[in-house]
């Protein structure tokens, strides 16, 4: 019968540990980008809504943003999908863009450029 050595996945075996951090920095580095594509996304889909001017409120309800528009007629659909949305519901100048689980993200990100 031979002998073996059971670890804990992630529990450090003599000579096998990683550098503090290291995946700390690359977690954060992963974010950071996938954060950066999605001020890219914010900055289209404003330009989508009829710009900053024309956006009265944004919030984010599951995967959606939900928003208020002053000038429906200013709202680019077609602009709205090619910057990734899934879909778009108007009603008056309530304006509905369906983009998904990173519709908190993206309602965060559209404030900050408001």
């Amino acid at each position: 019968m031979t002998s073996s050595v059971w670890t804990a996945p992630g529990s450090d075996v003599k000579g096998q540990s990683e550098p503090s951090g290291a995946h700390g920095s690359a977690g954060w580095s992963q974010a950071h980008s996938q954060r950066g594509h999605a001020m890219s996304k914010a900055e289209k889909i404003i330009a989508g809504l009829g710009g900053a001017g024309n956006i009265v409120e944004v919030e984010a309800c599951i995967t959606r943003l939900r928003t208020e528009v002053k000038d429906a007629s200013l709202v680019n659909e077609g602009a709205l999908k090619a910057a990734g949305a899934h879909g778009v519901l108007a009603a008056g100048t309530a304006v509905q863009v369906i983009v998904g689980p990173e519709a908190d993200t993206l309602a965060e990100d559209i404030e900050d450029l408001l």
